[in-house]
């Protein structure tokens, strides 16, 4: 009953300056909380003070950026009245004297529908058949690209590189068409870069915004 009456007493004294909570919810007396702990708590209250901050200002700008270059697009089309519709496209803008570079980019998130397993099955008929007589190169080339990752995700882009392949068999066509139809585009995310171009060089440096990148 003692322990109770305690326990009634710290939550009573929650709305009370002089006490700090511990990571289970409970109070205690700043005076029974050591000097190394409650400098501990001030820098890491400081540094995500700090950082909510940072991210805010960013989330801000980026949203601020995306505006500014749709309206710049809108009017430069302005000047050949042109009218834009649907999303934007990727974009790159330069400063007038080429310092500086803003990349805009929309990266498409795209997914392969069944009809990718009938391609998988159309080429499969084809390696076994030619196994004897094709190039090794492309079968470790086709053998590659239905491998998946970790995760058991495939890797798009070496599946759609095979349609590069100019191989004359009507399945292998086939194949090919069935992998173009069966990519399905189910969203799309926005991206926005900035470079400065080194010095008495064409080449461009990334301005870093990730923290661990800088």
């Amino acid at each position: 009953m003692k322990q109770a009456t305690q326990q009634h007493d710290i939550n009573v004294a929650a709305t009370i300056d002089g006490y700090m909570k511990d990571s289970q919810g409970r109070l205690w007396p700043e005076s029974k909380v050591k000097p190394i702990d409650k400098e501990r708590d001030q820098l890491v209250h400081e540094l995500i003070k700090n950082a909510i901050a940072v991210n805010t200002a960013l989330a801000h700008f980026k949203k601020s950026a995306f505006g500014d270059i749709a309206a710049f697009v809108e009017l430069s089309a302005e000047q050949y009245d042109a009218k834009l519709g649907g999303k934007k496209g990727n974009v790159t803008l330069f400063s007038f004297d080429g310092q500086y570079k803003v990349q805009f980019a929309v990266a498409e998130n795209i997914q392969f529908d069944e009809r990718l397993q009938a391609a998988k099955s159309l080429i499969d008929e084809c390696i076994k058949e030619w196994s004897q007589g094709s190039s090794p190169e492309i079968q470790v080339l086709v053998q590659d690209a239905f491998k998946t990752d970790k995760e058991g995700n495939l890797n798009h882009g070496r599946i759609l590189a095979l349609r590069r392949l100019e191989i004359k068999d009507q399945r292998w066509k086939n194949a090919m068409t069935a992998i173009g139809e069966s990519v399905q585009v189910i969203g799309s995310k926005q991206y926005i870069r900035f470079y400065e171009r080194r010095a008495e060089t064409d080449q461009y440096d990334p301005i870093p915004l990730d923290m661990a990148a800088i």
